[in-house]
């Protein structure tokens, strides 16, 4: 069955290296993948003396900067059952992700971001962070910006087992192991010696829902942060994606809300696909 992938663009280098992230990662299936650019009037730039034709002529130019980023992808790609469009918006970003998403069925939101770079208080750039918290309708794979693609052979999945997955909710996680066979990792930071009833029988739902996939569950003692947990099995184990469900009360909801984010320590060394609940 084709994907269909949103690509959002604001022509920046981070922006088509989550490009060259996504072709490469589906670079033998069939998509669409969609490039979206919201367009809005250059904060910088003072309005008192700025005409109509002056705006139209800055539309016109992220709508030919949008085609020649369609071809460069066209050029980039290998895979003849890769097709692209592309969206030019006046609606703010997250409205015409929403109205894309509606409109062109999307499965996927791709998009780049720098880390802790810049405004180090932000582990995302401030639309990945309000992406996350606003997108509840498909899943968004986040991708560190220069990120060398590697087949995604291992995917960690932590989970703290406090509750059940509905078996479709994690159809974005079996899709993803599907495109390399890969084996998918849960990976519980343990509160306390043993699990509770709750959480054993959490586990073995979650052990029935990926019983047809290469799968490994392991667990950690809670020896630090959970974000710096969470890094150290991603360098120990070899791991290629990491992949959690966005839940209320979850981890990266605790993240997301945190004043000050360089204080939990977390930046993804390696693609994020968050999936909403």
């Amino acid at each position: 069955m084709k994907k269909h992938i949103l690509l959002p663009t604001d022509f920046s280098d981070n922006a088509w290296s989550a490009t060259v992230y996504a072709l490469q990662l589906y670079a033998n299936e069939s998509c669409t993948f969609y490039f979206l650019n919201s367009w809005t009037f250059p904060k910088s730039t003072s309005r008192t003396y700025i005409t109509s034709t002056h705006i139209d002529k800055l539309k016109q130019e992220s709508k030919q900067e949008l085609i020649a980023l369609k071809e460069q992808a066209e050029n980039s790609s290998t895979n003849t059952k890769h097709e692209f469009q592309v969206i030019f918006s006046e609606e703010p970003l997250i409205d015409a992700i929403e109205t894309t998403i509606k409109k062109h069925e999307i499965d996927l939101i791709i998009m780049g971001t720098k880390g802790a770079t810049g405004a180090k208080e932000f582990f995302f750039g401030s639309n990945t962070v309000r992406m996350i918290q606003k997108i509840k309708q498909c899943p968004v794979l986040i991708v560190p910006n220069e990120f060398d693609f590697e087949e995604p052979k291992q995917i960690a999945f932590p989970t703290d087992f406090s509750r059940c997955y509905d078996y479709k909710e994690l159809d974005p996680l079996r899709d993803l192991a599907d495109l390399y066979k890969s084996k998918i990792m849960p990976v519980c930071i343990l509160s306390n010696e043993k699990l509770t009833d709750i959480q054993e029988y959490n586990m073995t739902q979650l052990e029935s829902h990926l019983k047809n996939y290469d799968n490994s569950f392991h667990f950690m003692p809670n020896y630090t942060k959970k974000a710096n947990e969470i890094n150290d099995f991603i360098e120990t184990v070899g791991i290629n994606i990491l992949v959690m469900v966005n839940y209320k009360h979850s981890f990266i909801e605790n993240i997301l809300k945190e004043p000050v984010i360089k204080k939990i320590g977390f930046q993804p060394l390696i693609p994020f696909l968050v999936i909403p609940a």
